[in-house]
């Protein structure tokens, strides 16, 4: 068969000057995730395909909970569930002893259906209905309170229960990052945390027994961290000197990145994104210089993306080519922003399963969505690439598979590769049935074929 003509084009590339790191067009190849191929994978599961890896994660978690229980005697972690809340994945790292973390009934519900007790969950998040605020503190989740309307439903609740409750709160500060995030919780540069104290001091209903904080998302700081952790230490003792009070628990939150980069920032993760040691120094040295003697509050941490990112791949096919206007090559693929959310924030990891000779030139790659924004990946060098290849995105365990959507395509299956090399579904490939499943056609409507 003839190969397709494409017509000649010269296409001026402005290389501009060239920075102490250079540049890297070299292959980037995954032929196997694992040790299992990637070819083995879509003959069984199809493409695209989201495969992550046991092995990845459970180490992952080990390592970074190494940092911090080596550093301080006291340390506990929290696995986020909005991050990626697919059962295999919870109960991993349920295994390897995380409690969990939820910001909504939803996801309360999604904890205790995999069998983790009311006592083992922090219930976070602004909206909090009072029906699952009441079934938290009867199961005795660990509430960190958002706003003030939450104190006064929280108190009815204890009212109702003729029972007091244990409580936290949540702050909201200045640690030099911007922008700051002021929406969540209390702010304590203002006196609006202090307050919130007062009123549950006052109500006489809730026991306050811990500060929670969450300074923002793929921080780059860790001196921000620092900074937290100083803040709160400080209000802790002013609130137990003042107050009477025993702050058991410090919850530093989240938002550490992962070994990901995000689009504007030009320079590889190895470099843009510092060593989670980093940020593990500043919180428990932080802390331990700011504690009393003998002083240990629990330190709570809420890790999602950090943990989980780097476990997780998307195999995805390049179903054609084309040049664009102005000379630049794309290729469609089959997936999209649908299930590639966050594509809008990274510049992934791109590799091809095999080798393919030619030379590398800038290319963008599209979804299959029939909509302008379905971009996936730009500027990838990447060789002439035939219909078929596949190729490997990375690392996108966090927050795809819990902010897709079903979206002109279905969702594909996502599969996890054990530490064996056993490969299992752990989420089905959509069909038409799990569309419509929802939806009633009244019988006015029903189409009439002759």
């Amino acid at each position: 068969m003839k190969e397709p003509y494409e017509k000649p084009l010269i296409k001026k590339v402005q290389v501009g000057l060239s920075n102490k790191f250079g540049s890297v067009y070299g292959r980037h190849l995954r032929p196997e995730i694992d040790g299992v191929p990637i070819s083995d994978l879509v003959s069984r599961f199809g493409s695209p395909l989201f495969v992550f890896s046991e092995r990845r994660l459970r180490e992952k978690y080990r390592q970074i909970y190494q940092m911090f229980s080596t550093r301080y005697p006291n340390v506990h972690f929290s696995w986020s569930y909005k991050t990626n809340y697919l059962d295999a994945i919870c109960a991993i790292l349920h295994q390897e002893g995380e409690t969990a973390e939820v910001v909504s009934e939803f996801e309360y519900e999604k904890a205790r259906r995999l069998g983790v007790p009311g006592s083992e969950i922090i219930f976070n998040g602004p909206y909090k209905p009072i029906s699952a605020l009441k079934r938290a503190v009867q199961e005795g989740a660990l509430i960190n309170i958002d706003h003030f309307d939450e104190i006064y439903d929280l108190e009815d609740i204890a009212e109702e229960l003729g029972n007091s409750i244990k409580v936290g709160i949540r702050l909201n500060m200045d640690t030099g990052i911007s922008p700051q995030w002021t929406r969540f919780g209390f702010n304590l540069e203002s006196g609006q945390a202090l307050d919130a104290a007062k009123r549950i001091v006052s109500g006489g209903k809730l026991i306050l027994s811990g500060l929670h904080c969450h300074l923002g998302t793929f921080l780059l700081e860790p001196r921000a961290y620092a900074k937290a952790i100083e803040k709160m230490v400080d209000f802790a003792y002013e609130l137990e000197d003042n107050f009477g009070l025993k702050i058991e628990y410090l919850d530093i939150g989240g938002g550490f990145p992962s070994r990901n980069r995000l689009k504007g920032i030009y320079l590889s993760p190895e470099i843009a994104v510092p060593p989670m040691e980093d940020f593990a120094e500043a919180i428990c040295d932080t802390l331990l210089s700011k504690l009393k003697p003998n002083d240990f509050p629990k330190l709570i941490l809420e890790t999602g993306r950090a943990i989980v990112d780097e476990a997780g791949f998307l195999i995805t096919t390049v179903h054609a080519s084309k040049r664009l206007p102005d000379g630049t090559r794309s290729y469609v693929v089959d997936a999209g922003v649908n299930i590639l959310f966050t594509a809008f924030w990274y510049n992934f990891k791109v590799e091809l399963e095999e080798d393919i000779p030619g030379p590398a030139e800038p290319c963008i790659i599209y979804g299959p969505l029939c909509m302008n924004i379905d971009v996936v990946a730009e500027n990838v060098q990447l060789p002439p690439l035939p219909r078929g290849t596949r190729l490997i995105f990375s690392p996108v365990g966090a927050y795809n598979v819990t902010q897709w959507m079903q979206f002109i395509r279905y969702r594909p299956a996502v599969v996890l590769v054990g530490e064996d090399g056993q490969v299992d579904v752990i989420r089905e490939a959509e069909t038409l049935d799990d569309v419509i499943n929802r939806e009633r056609l009244p019988e006015r409507l029903v189409l009439k074929m002759s």
